[in-house]
């Protein structure tokens, strides 16, 4: 591929050194709720050989078998159920809710309670080429860890608890063994390992003091796999949700922030200016905050992306340009000191590089819609976003109350009302029971809303004792008013026992 391929078509290949960085969004993300990253987690880790495009057609084949079975009256070797009972099963017990959207479509949609139903139910689309979200959770494991070693400690661990063992309640160990019968496929015996060049590592101390979503997220699933034996399954994956749903999107919303930064300061030296500032201050940020408690979030997550997809083809028409007059970039784009040297060869040929701002001028104008988010790479980012965080509504109002680990509501009743940062109960729950985990003794809310500005969510701790989420945690019994404590509010441990558990 060269320039001028990429200047016809921009967002069909990126430059392989841009591509191959540990700070590129990988794989690029589309549609998506908490169950299906969830379940693509399952099949990431777990289930080898399932294509995501396979999975729809998987759903519509245990379908027929269920049916056949009702209509002949005939189980499957090693299956308790009946056809009737197995139908009820999918279509009623384990059944998550379709949208308002999905209401006339016929598929199996179930919650993703045990690794099982990761074989038929949970990949992003029903038709065509689903994105692996299972993948994007995978890498994040890494680049938030210090290590190859600590990355696979915390992925064989993640393993061990998504797998059903005796230490799970009877149905869930019912629930695998039967859809194990039904569908003829069964959880992994050990932890799908990344393959080369799958996952990337950030180098020893490169955001040292800096706190980012991927290191977070790292952190808090220890928290998360600490609490699984204080809990029922479906609690548990239910509290593992409503993590996954926070971290991802922020973990995407700063990885947009980092290219955002990059292309800045590219864009500088293309134009002769060179800043003393260290290249890790200017292109990593000391902080996210893409949400605030309390405020709209939709023109920021747009603004967001839009920043990133400017960014992305600057970076990207440099890397061609500098191919094109035969200065390529050597190495890979990993880390500050790589991106320093990008930089050094930006200004080393700036006078041969001066078409680049006119190429991304007129890619500007043919590529408005994706930059504003109205198609393509740039609408699938911002749905990606929106849904994730979005309180699901579903076309049974019946069970409106579904969602409860969501990030966004809605400001009201109405179809039309805006789109609020308010994260529902168990996210909270969640946030909490992280926050506090591996210390002892008593916390503030500040150190709640520390950890929640990890996630780029912001709120200031004084105003939590008289806003929402004030009177949530009172209602859940995660505060408790005190005269003596500094904001008035101390927080309680949702799960004393994994609290204090050591990480390993």
């Amino acid at each position: 591929m060269s320039l001028s391929d990429f200047l016809s078509s921009p967002w069909a290949k990126s430059h392989p050194a841009y591509r191959e960085s540990a700070l590129s969004i990988l794989p690029a993300p589309e549609y998506a709720n908490a169950e299906v990253l969830v379940a693509g987690l399952y099949r990431s880790i777990g289930m080898p050989g399932v294509a995501e495009r396979a999975v729809p057609g998987n759903g519509r084949q245990l379908d027929r078998a269920v049916a056949k079975s009702r209509d002949m009256g005939k189980r499957p070797e090693g299956a308790a159920l009946e056809g009737e009972a197995a139908h009820a099963l999918l279509n009623g017990v384990l059944q998550s809710p379709k949208l308002q959207n999905q209401s006339a479509k016929r598929f199996i949609q179930v919650t993703p309670l045990v690794g099982e139903t990761a074989w038929f139910s949970g990949s992003a689309r029903l038709a065509g080429n689903p994105w692996p979200a299972g993948t994007l959770l995978r890498r994040m494991v890494w680049l938030g860890s210090d290590s190859q070693e600590g990355a696979e400690t915390i992925w064989q661990r993640l393993f061990g608890a998504l797998a059903v063992a005796d230490g799970d309640d009877v149905f869930a160990r019912f629930l695998s063994e039967e859809l194990a019968a039904w569908s003829g496929h069964s959880w992994g015996d050990e932890p799908v390992m990344p393959g080369e060049g799958e996952v990337s590592l950030l180098p020893p101390g490169e955001l040292e003091g800096r706190p980012f979503p991927a290191r977070q997220f790292a952190s808090d699933l220890a928290a998360v796999i600490d609490a699984k034996p204080l809990m029922t399954r479906r609690q548990w994956t239910s509290m593992l949700e409503a993590l996954v749903r926070v971290a991802a999107v922020a973990h995407v919303a700063w990885l947009c922030e980092v290219q955002r930064r990059i292309w800045d300061m590219l864009r500088k030296a293309l134009g002769g200016r060179i800043d003393a500032v260290p290249t890790r201050d200017q292109i990593y940020p000391l902080a996210l905050s893409y949400l605030t408690f309390g405020k709209g979030a939709l023109a920021e997550l747009k603004d967001r992306t839009s920043a990133y997809l400017r960014a992305r083809l600057g970076i990207n028409a440099l890397l061609w340009s500098l191919d094109d007059i035969g200065a390529s970039h050597e190495g890979g784009l990993g880390c500050a000191a790589d991106f320093e040297r990008l930089r050094g060869s930006v200004a080393k040929h700036q006078a041969k590089l001066g078409e680049v701002l006119d190429h991304l001028e007129d890619l500007s104008e043919s590529e408005a819609r994706t930059l504003l988010c109205s198609k393509g790479i740039g609408s699938n980012l911002k749905e990606f976003a929106l849904h994730v965080l979005y309180q699901r509504i579903p076309a049974d109002t019946l069970l409106r109350g579904y969602d409860q680990g969501f990030v966004l509501r809605r400001k009201g009743t109405a179809r039309s009302a805006r789109w609020i940062c308010a994260p529902g109960p168990l996210a909270i729950l969640t946030l909490v029971h992280c926050s506090l985990a591996g210390v002892a003794g008593p916390r503030s809310v500040q150190r709640l809303a520390q950890h929640m500005a990890a996630y780029g969510i912001g709120v200031n701790h004084r105003d939590i004792a008289r806003n929402d989420l004030g009177q949530q945690l009172r209602m859940l019994g995660l505060v408790l008013d005190s005269p003596d404590a500094e904001t008035g509010m101390l927080l309680v441990a949702p799960f004393q026992a994994a609290v204090g558990m050591a990480r390993p």
